[in-house]
């Protein structure tokens, strides 16, 4: 709803699996436009600042673009993608200056 809000355009219907995959594919775009701009060692995700909806991490999405990025291994257990999206987390809030409020 903030989002539509402070941009005038429609809120996301996250019932439908298209509008559910145009997000993704929108912070996907996100994340690849800020490593251009800002990029950094180690590499941060500025979507990981993006909680899935109903859960208290990053989506399946966030994961597997994180994969595909060479950041975490294709075989990660779920204890790893959760520790990685917190060290993510933590690398955003320490770049931008903020406290983090996870793990």
């Amino acid at each position: 709803m903030t989002l539509a809000r402070r941009t005038g355009c429609r809120a996301f219907d996250f019932e439908r699996a298209d509008e559910r995959a145009a997000m993704g594919h929108l912070l996907g775009l996100i994340v690849g436009r800020d490593r251009e701009i800002a990029p950094s060692n180690p590499p941060v995700m500025l979507s990981a600042l993006v909680n899935y909806l109903g859960a208290n991490d990053a989506g399946p999405g966030f994961y597997q673009l994180a994969k595909e990025l060479q950041l975490l291994p294709m075989s990660a257990s779920a204890d790893e993608k959760f520790d990685f999206w917190i060290k993510q987390v933590k690398r955003l809030y320490k770049r931008h200056g903020a406290s983090p409020t996870v793990g």
